[in-house]
């Protein structure tokens, strides 16, 4: 079995601080956003960007640094999703 390596650190405000509950995921694959105990997205190092399909826009604060985490605003995610740019996947199930 491979070794992934897998790094997880508090996404920061602009002022360095931590921001409580926002997590950034880096591993061999690429880089997830964790919003509380939800995965919402998955930046691979290749292929489509993946969104939760139940909650890549469960509330505003969810929103807000889903936002930041694909340095865009809703209407622009909308858009990917609509043009087949981004997918809508269950990131949340849990395989054993």
């Amino acid at each position: 079995m491979k070794n992934m390596k897998i790094k997880i650190k508090n996404m920061t405000s602009n002022g360095s601080r931590n921001i409580a509950n926002q997590f950034i995921i880096t591993t061999d694959e690429g880089e997830y956003f964790q919003s509380y105990s939800s995965i919402i997205a998955f930046r691979p190092l290749s292929g489509k960007i993946q969104l939760d399909k139940i909650f890549w826009n469960y509330s505003k604060t969810t929103s807000k640094y889903r936002n930041r985490f694909l340095d865009e605003d809703k209407a622009e995610t909308q858009k990917c999703i609509k043009n087949g740019i981004y997918e809508l996947v269950d990131l949340n199930t849990e395989e054993l």
